[in-house]
């Protein structure tokens, strides 16, 4: 069956596979799924929720299926105990898909109108959008909810427009902000939050997104398996691995990053093959790799006692982080970047 988008496109959309508004099969979180569903029933549903996890696993999916639960159920004393699934056919579903539904405001990194690129950051101008989402009546007294995804993109000035909003909700208000790092996130917005973290999917919930998204996945068991561990219960990452060269990609920065020289040529092939006109989404999965695996490397160092070494990490990886953004931001060479930012954990393990 051809697949047809609903959502609009978004900063970190995935050609052929479908956003989280339009997705209406949610696999794992079972426990955090009843959670809110008994709350809602009870009718001590807290107005800000903080779903926090790594990227991939479904929060956003989670989010909207929380949303689709309070507008198909507007009498919270007869609303199902658990999250239903969401019949993708009904109107309500395509409006929300669509991002036309009046009571569901989604915020995430806007277009730059002037590149027809996405913007780095959740700015103060889409934040602003949740006071004029606020200010109209209620659809028929239904619950208006408003996702942040993800909120840890946001720059001072949209975090600091958001906190006005959550201290202060109108009743019948959901906030629902998406995290992949709670280090990012103002203290004051947290404490303000229910806080649910989520977990990776297990490896059999995993493959089973990607069966429903009808994502190609290797033959044999023993690829499939080891695509699960090295996604890390990422459903984003195993698409990424499986579709764009992910795999191939990791594994040629892991052989640059190791080596007892620095291979230019090596760093070279690829900065080419992340770098072309039509390799914007290989040139994202080199960045995100990057910054998980000198993540990583201050994980480990801290978990030795090599405090020192741990420090040092994660100043590359604030610096990492930086570059990515600023060469996005800003348009550099992208091939620059790539052997830039190569050479830079390669200095790292070499010491």
């Amino acid at each position: 069956m051809t697949f047809v988008r609903l959502a609009p496109e978004q900063f970190d959309t995935i050609p052929e596979i479908a956003e989280p508004a339009e997705n209406p099969v949610l696999v794992g979180h079972d426990e955090a799924a009843t959670q809110l569903a008994t709350a809602y029933r009870s009718g001590k549903l807290h107005h800000a929720l903080l779903l926090a996890g790594p990227p991939g696993i479904g929060k956003a999916t989670l989010a909207f299926h929380i949303a689709h639960h309070l507008l198909s159920n507007p009498d919270a004393s007869i609303a199902p105990e658990t999250l239903q699934p969401m019949d993708a056919t009904s109107p309500l579903f395509r409006q929300v898909a669509q991002g036309s539904h009046p009571a569901v405001l989604h915020l995430t990194r806007p277009m730059n109108d002037k590149t027809k690129a996405f913007k780095s950051v959740v700015t103060v101008d889409e934040i602003r959008r949740v006071t004029r989402f606020l200010s109209m009546t209620s659809h028929n007294g239904a619950y208006r909810i408003a996702i942040v995804d993800p909120a840890d993109d946001m720059n001072v000035n949209a975090a600091n427009a958001l906190l006005k909003n959550l201290e202060e909700p109108p009743p019948r208000t959901l906030f629902i902000l998406i995290a992949h790092s709670l280090g990012s996130l103002l203290p004051t917005i947290r404490s303000r939050c229910q806080l649910i973290k989520l977990k990776p999917l297990e490896d059999a919930a995993l493959v089973n997104v990607l069966a429903n998204l009808d994502a190609e996945m290797p033959d044999d068991a023993g690829q499939r398996a080891e695509l699960a561990r090295r996604a890390g219960g990422s459903v984003r990452d195993a698409l990424l691995m499986t579709q764009f060269g992910g795999l191939d990609i990791t594994d040629a920065m892991t052989r640059v990053v190791i080596a007892g020289r620095f291979d230019v040529q090596q760093a070279w092939r690829v900065a080419e093959a992340v770098s072309g006109r039509d390799a914007t989404i290989q040139f994202d999965i080199f960045n995100q790799a990057a910054l998980d695996m000198i993540a990583g490397w201050a994980r480990e160092a801290a978990a030795a006692g090599q405090l020192d070494a741990a420090a040092a990490h994660a100043d590359l990886w604030r610096e990492a982080d930086r570059l990515v953004n600023e060469t996005n931001t800003y348009n550099l060479d992208k091939k620059q970047h790539v052997n830039g930012m190569l050479r830079r954990m390669w200095q790292a393990l070499a010491g």
